[in-house]
């Protein structure tokens, strides 16, 4: 029967060390770390039959602005939705 990974013997080789030295100049960005500046996109799954009918994020932005729009409009009583307002 082969031995499993955590059955393995690990040499000295592969302790980890009480410290270790960076270099910085070598360091390349990370592509998948918020860059300043640039917008950042939340993701949201619809449901098959919204899907349907709203078939690119631009048609679902356009909706939903008017929707916040029209929210914001209401005077009858109710507190308007604050400008800062997010669905989740």
């Amino acid at each position: 029967m082969s031995k499993t990974p955590f059955e393995e013997s690990h040499s000295s080789d592969e302790e980890l060390l009480a410290e270790y030295h960076f270099d910085y100049k070598k360091a390349k960005p990370n592509r998948f770390a918020a860059q300043g500046g640039k917008q950042l996109l939340k993701v949201v799954v619809l449901d098959e039959d919204v899907a349907q009918v709203f078939t690119t994020p631009e048609s679902v932005n356009k909706v939903l602005r008017a929707l916040i729009e029209s929210m914001s409009q209401v005077t009858d009583g109710d507190t308007a939705a604050p400008s800062n307002w997010r669905c989740l």
